[in-house]
């Protein structure tokens, strides 16, 4: 029986037999040793500058264990970093598959970023934001009738190291060979995020948050030392011109007594002054220096201060959440890239063959949707005539696809009984006055709204918009004689005498309006007598 040859996406054979054997195994000593001595106890300027140094020409064994001890000993640090990466490991990843693809390719691909292992490997790759790189190591076998990942194991950086050469491609550290091995295809997803370009080895955060740490380090135990001092009131002894070197000894044993037990007995010639100490000023000058690196550490990280600080506004912190969303877009884009690189087209290149097209692994990172407005305009447009997909509106508002065996909302249904009878329009107001009379209150010249209104309960508001609403219908006739005369004098007079005599002879006609407000002020008044 002839065994079929496995083929990588690159179309070159893929060796079976070493898939599922582990590669950077931990031992007790040498170059993949596990213990490995502190490096941040003691920190100074000097030594750090010099495994900054060292990291960036390819000796980063120091540092990537500073990388460590950062985030177990610089708390913020450690805080804010781990909010960048769960940012994105708290995501479930989706699959895009482009057009082409065939069925069974989806399914499997699928099934595979489902697993909760895959998704567990992905955020172990999120540790390469800080150190500058993350790999985790797949372990394949043949199960199901397909050549499947069945571990992934996360390799401490320090068992890899940067070629000589570039210092940018990632091999396997060996005893005995001092530029290490290559690593093996379809056996490591190497992540390096790009935050900038540069060496991968200097893009992690972890190296400008090193200074930060130096700093801070010092500040806490000069701060340790000045509240010591604030605790305990500094102690003067006095003794007098007459004092024996005996008495001398004996009055700072006691000062040096109270310092720690608090009780101390001297002889009555002697005496002890305490002065107090200003401790507002360690919280000005220690408080604040700590407060200036943790804010620049923040920015680093998250892009932004607000959302790890105390005493900002919803406002301000909503505003400066949109800089970590583009970030966090960013990270979900490049760990997408080395997993679709590193994984799923092998996967899919030894199980049917090198592709033209596969199917991409995504972590989706959207902004917040302001529903009520998102729902609001779609309300105002449609019934207008905008077409919206109604997929667009479910995945916006983040709701799933209905089921066929799901009970469905939906608006109630209008019954055709309940429509009100259709209305004649009404007659314009000008002929029935020409018909009725000015003061008529008939049906037809009443405000429709005043006979309509329920008797139980009227709306003053609503029968008060109507009355003014007929009122206005004819108000060119009330116009007319109050412009008329007005156009007719501007128009034939030659001074400002000859106006004034002229309006005089034949002025403004103003009865049409008073009778209209007449009519109006008393249904007002009626609408407001009823309605109280």
């Amino acid at each position: 029986m002839v065994t079929p040859q496995l083929l990588g996406p690159d179309g070159r054979p893929v060796s079976s037999k070493k898939l599922a054997e582990e590669i950077a195994t931990p031992t007790v000593a040498g170059v993949r040793r596990v213990a490995e001595e502190r490096v941040s106890s003691g920190l100074t300027p000097s030594r750090l500058a010099g495994i900054l140094r060292d990291a960036q020409m390819g000796h980063a064994r120091a540092y990537l264990t500073l990388a460590e001890e950062m985030e177990e000993r610089y708390l913020h640090y450690a805080s804010v970093l781990m909010t960048r990466k769960l940012r994105i490991a708290g995501i479930s990843p989706t699959m895009e598959a482009p057009k082409g693809v065939p069925a069974k390719i989806m399914d499997a691909v699928g099934e595979l970023i489902a697993d909760t292992a895959f998704q567990e490997a992905a955020a172990a790759l999120l540790d390469g934001i800080g150190k500058g790189y993350s790999v985790v190591e797949i372990g394949w076998d043949y199960r199901d009738k397909l050549i499947r990942p069945v571990s992934f194991t996360w390799r401490d950086p320090r068992f890899f190291q940067f070629d000589p050469v570039t210092l940018s491609e990632l091999r396997l550290a060996v005893d005995g060979k001092v530029d290490g091995a290559d690593l093996p295809k379809a056996r490591f997803m190497v992540h390096m995020p790009a935050p900038r370009m540069g060496l991968p080895i200097r893009r992690g955060l972890a190296r400008p948050a090193s200074w930060a740490y130096m700093v801070q380090s010092f500040t806490l135990q000069d701060w340790s030392a000045f509240a010591e001092v604030y605790g305990i009131p500094f102690r003067v002894g006095k003794y007098g011109p007459g004092a024996s070197e005996g008495d001398k000894r004996k009055l700072l044993r006691a000062v040096t007594s109270i310092a720690n037990d608090a009780a101390a007995i001297i002889p009555e010639s002697m005496l002890i002054e305490f002065h107090e100490v200003n401790g507002s000023r360690g919280e000005q000058v220690f408080g604040s220096l700590i407060d200036y690196t943790d804010d620049k550490v923040s920015l680093i990280t998250l892009g932004q201060t607000m959302t790890s600080k105390d005493g900002s506004s919803y406002g301000q912190a909503k505003i400066h959440d949109k800089v970590r969303i583009d970030i966090a877009q960013a990270d979900g884009r490049q760990l997408g890239q080395t997993v679709n690189r590193d994984l799923i087209q092998w996967f899919v290149a030894m199980n049917f063959g090198p592709q033209s097209l596969y199917p991409k692994a995504e972590w989706p990172v959207t902004e917040p949707e302001d529903i009520a407005a998102l729902a609001d305009a779609v309300a105002r447009l449609v019934p207008v005539g905008l077409k919206v997909s109604q997929r667009e509106i479910r995945d916006r508002m983040g709701l799933s696809e209905p089921g066929e065996d799901d009970e469905l909302l939906q608006a109630p249904a209008t019954s055709p009984e309940a429509k009100p009878p259709a209305e004649a329009p009404p007659e314009p107001k000008a002929k029935r006055l020409a018909a009725h009379g000015a003061g008529c209150a008939c049906g037809s010249c009443a405000p429709p709204a005043l006979l309509r209104a329920p008797s139980a309960t009227p709306d003053g508001v609503a029968l008060t918009d109507a009355a003014f609403a007929t009122a206005l219908e004819d108000w060119q006739d009330i116009t007319d004689p109050l412009l008329d005369p007005l156009r007719q004098v501007l128009a034939t007079a030659t001074s400002f005498d000859e106006a004034l005599a002229l309006l005089e002879a034949r002025g403004p006609d103003g009865a049409r309006l008073a009778e209209a407000l007449a009519q109006a002020t008393a249904i007002a008044r009626g609408i407001g007598d009823g309605t109280d």
